[in-house]
């Protein structure tokens, strides 16, 4: 019996020796063996592995996933127009050399969150000062992402940090200045708008002389036309009088005689000073129209 208490413990602490010897690597993580302060080894795949018991060696883990970088406040930026603009930016990195990464920032991520965000800083800025509002909202926004990106990886492999993707989130002018640019915005569309009308009148007034100019001409060809027609309408009428009362001349007289009544008569009111025995009246007396 006093032999199994013993023979218990030393199996405990062999046990406890041998957990401490063995450790886990996740799929998700790097882990770094120390012996002594001194990185030993470093395994970056998933799986069982064995080290000496602390304090001979010790395991840190480090994440390798892809991190994200994303502060709530806006930087402040110089255009090449003189322009303060806004930015908001996140980045993409993860952690590609463990070794470096521990040297650099002692394996913080704070610490290397902030050496990333001064060389996006400084990138950022470098690229702006070179551009105008337009280029930074939409004509090289893509270049500039890519600019940026590609010096901050650089800056960043020092590190042993990989940056992954950089985007601009918002790009905003400056509260002092925001009133200013929008005033001249509104003053140019205002501008493009006064030219638009001013051409769309010179358009309609050209379209308008063209529609009077081509109806004064389609209105004197009908004119033309009418008159031609009723000429030689008038003409045939003419000559088809002239072949009628041409076969009976006292019933033409007679006819022509109703006629000029027909029209001096139109109305009961209307009243003829004249000789009675004038020639006009010669049909009254006689039918035959004989004095």
């Amino acid at each position: 019996m006093n032999r199994i208490v013993p023979i218990f413990l030393g199996v405990l602490v062999a046990l406890a020796i041998l957990m401490s010897c063995l450790f886990v690597v996740d799929q998700r993580q790097f882990a770094v063996v120390y012996a002594l302060g001194e990185i030993r080894q470093i395994h970056d795949k998933p799986g069982l592995y064995f080290k000496l018991p602390p304090p001979f060696q010790n395991v840190a883990y480090f994440d390798k996933r892809i991190l994200t970088l994303d502060t709530s406040d806006s930087d402040r930026f110089i255009t090449s127009e003189k322009l303060n603009v806004m930015i908001d930016t996140f980045i993409k990195w993860r952690i590609v050399d463990p070794r470096e990464f521990i040297r650099s920032v002692a394996g913080s991520e704070q610490i290397a969150g902030d050496r990333i965000s001064r060389s996006l800083r400084d990138a950022l800025n470098n690229e702006v000062a070179r551009r105008t509002v337009a280029d930074v909202i939409s004509n090289a926004r893509n270049e500039i992402v890519e600019n940026v990106r590609a010096k901050v990886d650089q800056d960043s492999r020092q590190i042993g940090v990989e940056i992954v993707d950089v985007r601009l989130k918002r790009v905003d002018f400056a509260p002092e200045v925001q009133e200013r640019v929008f005033a001249r915005m509104e003053s140019e569309r205002k501008q493009v708008a006064n030219e638009r009308r001013a051409t769309g009148a010179a358009e309609s007034e050209k379209i308008r002389a063209d529609a009077d100019r081509q109806r004064e001409v389609i209105l004197a060809e009908a004119y033309r036309d009418a008159q031609t027609i009723k000429g030689r309408g008038d003409a045939q009428a003419t000559a088809i009088y002239a072949a009628s009362f041409g076969k009976n001349p006292e019933f033409a007289g007679f006819y022509r005689s109703l006629e000029a009544y027909r029209a001096s008569f139109r109305n009961r009111s209307d009243l003829l000073v004249v000789d009675p025995s004038a020639d006009f009246f010669r049909f009254f007396s006689e039918s035959g129209g004989r004095r």
